[in-house]
């Protein structure tokens, strides 16, 4: 059943068209990811099925009863309300007194706990944009609805949060409609992706890996179609050139068929962002932090952290949110100093600071585009030759008349666009990405992620994302206990399963513990007893022996080095697909290839479990 119907819908802003006679049916029950390049309409979209908005042409109607929730990108609150208040305020109450015969107070406090807002009776003049946003989150998923309409909830959650909302949204009853960039999180959650294109609105009946199969479908159909239609064409013109007279109905038939193939317009190309790789030569020494510790008032944000950075490094720095991530990356970029130890900068190090908040000072409304981008350079060095401030401007789909637009009229995706391009026109060879992820279109995203596989420098960032974290960093740093930074190898998924094998070690070493206890009737009065002698006992402390110590330090540039060796033959048996002898030598020694690396995992996996149980015991 129909529960929202847009039928026929044209939006626009003064000359630009967003929607151009289109529609969009929402059924019960539905879970639905907007996506598509910034400024074309996805916040649009959102406010006009909330009511927020009208359409120019077109209607929007909503089933009899049917009630929205609705999650602003840029929610406002009452700046003397408490932040209780603010929640109760948005989901529909007006009086505290209702609110606690209901229980919202209650469910409140349990959400807003969990998304790391605590003090229920601060104002909300004191929060910042982040707490304001999972505010109103906690109101949306509070407020009685049939549908729940997001505009990019993900955004300042960190992973733990972004997973309980997930929980929250898979198992919510009512359809929901929501723009994101995190696309494990689009996966997770939608069962259905509509994609805004040039005024238009594509629906794909599936998540997003089915709807990037589904739309190489339909483009390649599309292609497919626009192939015939020329080849037709071609023929037709033929025809026409040698001259037909239209004396009979079958000549005047096929010349009317020319001119109806001749006006019927192309498949209309995707809009992309396109980025050629810029950057400056990076010498000997590169970025070194020294036993560094910063704190803000009682409170130690980052202790005796040191890193040396090397070249081609690719770091992820993860952590709940305000544990230093940002205050690290301000460290390193000397925006801040340290309150003890030393961070050496390079000579031939230059830094490429894409912040987390971009203020109005640094982005004025009354600067033209060009401008904006002219400040930094005229043109950038590219592996394509010398480009133009314009020519990038185009390339990052800022085109013609735009470029001389007021930064004012941007919306908050494409400012985050420009100034991606701003940063990237310096050819930092550094390059520290606070939050990256945040407001960017998942085409530019993509965009963004091929650069960074070809950028001949340091990649430092900052991200909730996981499918960033998965497709960029080498290594990640984890903000785990106050102050203290744990290194783990590889990438956001390496890192959770380590993380688990360690709870796990955990709990279970906590586990045998408890019945070694209860076993032998001991209790905490017997503690200073057992300590006494505790000389007598065996040594049970675990550790590597020699030969795992060994494996432990070479294990994972060895998996590396199959994986690699694997990747070469596929190549050499996709040459081979004709040569029957050598096509059968190369699968044999795949399948053996194949079999070491899987005893490698199986031996690594053994090794970082034991690891992980001699770190809890040293705890």
């Amino acid at each position: 059943m129909n529960i929202l119907s847009m039928d026929h819908i044209t939006k626009s802003y003064g000359e630009r068209f967003l929607f151009d006679q289109t529609s969009f049916y929402l059924q019960e029950g539905e879970k639905v990811g907007v996506i598509g390049i910034n400024g074309t309409g996805k916040s649009t979209l959102l406010k006009m099925m909330a009511g927020q908005e009208e359409p120019d042409q077109g209607t929007v109607t909503l089933a009899g009863h049917v009630v929205c929730s609705y999650l602003p990108q840029h929610p406002v609150f009452q700046e003397n309300d408490t932040v209780l208040e603010a929640v109760l305020r948005k989901c529909g109450e007006s009086a505290a007194a209702t609110a606690h015969m209901d229980g919202k107070d209650v469910q409140a406090k349990a959400m807003l706990t969990r998304l790391g807002v605590e003090d229920f009776d601060a104002l909300c003049q004191t929060l910042s944009g982040g707490q304001r946003k999972r505010l109103a989150l906690v109101a949306a998923l509070l407020a009685p609805s049939d549908i729940l309409i997001l505009d990019e909830p993900t955004n300042h959650l960190d992973n733990e949060m972004a997973a309980y909302l997930e929980e929250q949204l898979k198992s919510y009853a009512g359809a929901v409609v929501m723009v994101t960039h995190d696309r494990y999180f689009l996966d997770s959650v939608s069962n259905r992706i509509i994609e805004i294109d040039k005024g238009k609105i594509y629906s794909y009946q599936a998540g997003y890996s089915g709807y990037l199969e589904l739309k190489a479908e339909r483009e390649e159909a599309a292609l497919a179609g626009e192939r015939k239609r020329q080849s037709i064409l071609r023929k037709e013109l033929e025809w026409v050139r040698r001259g037909a007279r239209a004396r009979s109905t079958k000549q005047k038939a096929r010349l009317e068929r020319f001119e109806a193939l001749s006006s019927q317009s192309a498949p209309m190309q995707e809009d992309k962002v396109e980025m050629g790789s810029a950057a400056s030569r990076l010498g000997k020494t590169t970025v070194e932090i020294q036993h560094v510790s910063k704190g803000y008032g009682d409170r130690r944000l980052i202790n005796d952290f040191s890193y040396i950075f090397l070249k081609n490094d690719r770091v992820g720095f993860i952590g709940p949110n305000g544990c230093g991530k940002t205050t690290l990356m301000k460290l390193i970029n000397k925006a801040a100093e340290p309150d003890e130890g030393t961070i050496v900068i390079g000579q031939t190090v230059k830094i490429g600071y894409y912040a987390q908040e971009i203020g109005e000072a640094e982005m004025p409304s009354n600067q033209r585009v060009i401008d904006y981008i002219r400040n930094v350079a005229e043109y950038v060095q590219t592996p394509e030759g010398s480009i133009t401030a314009s020519q990038m401007l185009e390339r990052f789909l800022f085109e013609g008349k735009d470029q001389y637009g007021l930064l004012g009229k941007l919306s908050g995706g494409e400012k985050r666009r420009l100034n991606l391009l701003k940063v990237l026109m310096g050819a930092p060879n550094v390059l520290i990405l606070d939050e990256p992820t945040n407001d960017l279109d998942i085409a530019t995203l993509t965009v963004l992620e091929d650069y960074l596989d070809s950028f001949p420098g340091i990649v430092i960032t900052v991200s909730h994302d996981r499918y960033f974290l998965d497709r960029i960093v080498k290594r990640i740093f984890a903000f785990e206990e106050e102050g203290k930074l744990v290194q783990y190898e590889g990438a956001y998924t390496d890192y959770e399963m380590r993380r688990l094998w360690k709870n796990q070690s955990r709990e279970t070493l906590e586990g045998e513990d408890k019945k070694q206890k209860a076993s032998s009737g001991s209790s905490d009065s017997d503690k200073p007893i057992a300590k006494k002698n505790s000389w007598k006992q065996p040594s049970t402390k675990l550790k590597f022996t020699f030969k795992e110590q060994k494996d432990y330090e070479v294990i994972e540039d060895e998996i590396a080095a199959l994986e690699e060796k694997l990747e070469e033959l596929e190549g050499q048996i996709q040459a081979a697909a004709r040569d029957f002898v050598k096509l059968n030598e190369l699968t044999k020694e795949k399948e053996l290839l194949q079999n070491q690396l899987e005893e490698k995992m199986d031996r690594w996996m053994y090794l970082e479990e034991l690891k992980g149980r001699i770190d809890a015991q040293q705890e």
